[in-house]
């Protein structure tokens, strides 16, 4: 990794530090092929892009409003694709854009780079399926000019899926509100004495259908309120947990409260369902120590390990046509 280019400068130090790799604050609608191509070594060229997946998430389906700048984002990297000619392109996002209609989106995108030359493949791969324990599903699309390109076969099935238990059973026990002295980073949120109650009526694996009448909220007693089942809910021991997203260490957000802690998931909890090490530095220091401004880079990010299964696909695939050599 040599470079990266985002508009979000609170990911300055985090890209930096944790990957020793330049980052550069700059819109992608603004970016040149040439500043790009300055980049790149001389004989291979690798361009891995994600442009954000809200528009095209399925909350955003239901949303008749679209942040038109957003939809564009895909256009720029096709764009930048074209002005660089990189022999390898990968791209991450959610299943939703393969079927997205306006302006035939994906397709247009997929036809461009057909006709730069490029070999195509993308899957919609079940995270589990790979050793993540979150069962998050995305589209995960590989391109080269050298010739086909597939992803590596799955590492993991249903009977040896990582779990719940297995990512976070070891962490030490805290309230709402508390953190880890050992780990400012293992912190939850604090809940108010309602939701107190609420989560304490909640049962491993369960939701808010599940309370006494008395505690439900008004939009839960109306018909469209049904469709939210998932929130205030507590997650399975023995399974993955659900996606991860920018909010999900609010227990009114999902299905984000710890299976028998009666909390929401902390910090660190969420940093590992995404696969995060405990060594991963989000932070510089305590004054810079911002729990919105993390939980919103641990539900945007690409789970490190899913990233590394793309770049050992792409390892693979150069390897067939004598362009990697293993280090010793």
């Amino acid at each position: 990794m040599v470079a990266g280019y985002d508009n979000d400068i609170t990911c300055k130090y985090v890209y930096e530090t944790n990957n020793h790799a330049q980052f550069n604050t700059t819109d992608i609608t603004e970016l040149k092929g040439d500043e790009l191509n300055t980049q790149f070594g001389k004989k291979l060229k690798v361009l891995v892009g994600c442009a954000p997946c809200q528009p095209f998430s399925s909350y955003s389906f239901k949303v008749k409003v679209k942040d038109e700048k957003k939809l564009n984002l895909i256009f720029s990297f096709s764009r930048l694709i074209e002005e660089t000619q990189p022999t390898i392109v990968s791209m991450e996002n959610v299943p939703q854009l393969v079927n997205y209609n306006k302006s035939s989106i994906f397709q247009d995108f997929y036809d461009k780079l057909i006709m730069l030359g490029y070999h195509i493949s993308y899957k919609i791969v079940f995270c589990p399926d790979y050793g993540i324990p979150q069962r998050r599903k995305r589209l995960v699309f590989l391109a080269s000019k050298l010739g086909d390109i597939t992803l590596i076969k799955p590492t993991h099935a249903p009977d040896n899926y990582i779990t719940v238990r297995d990512a976070i059973g070891d962490l030490s026990p805290i309230k709402a509100g508390e953190y880890d002295p050992q780990d400012p980073l293992h912190r939850s949120r604090e809940l108010s004495d309602l939701n107190i109650i609420r989560i304490q009526h909640t049962k491993e694996g369960e939701g808010w259908k599940s309370w006494p009448k008395e505690l439900l909220l008004d939009c839960f007693k109306k018909k469209s309120g049904h469709s939210y089942g998932s929130v205030y809910g507590r997650m399975k021991w023995n399974e993955p947990s659900p996606t991860m997203t920018t909010q999900c260490t609010g227990l009114g957000n999902g299905r984000f409260g710890h299976p028998e802690q009666d909390r929401a998931i902390s910090l660190r909890e969420a940093a590992r369902f995404q696969t995060f090490s405990d060594n991963y530095q989000f932070y510089e220091s305590m004054d810079k120590y911002n729990p919105s401004v993390i939980c919103r880079q641990i539900g945007n990010a690409v789970p490190p390990k899913l990233g590394q299964v793309i770049a050992k696909s792409i390892k693979e695939h150069l390897k067939e046509y004598k362009l990697w050599q293993n280090k010793t």
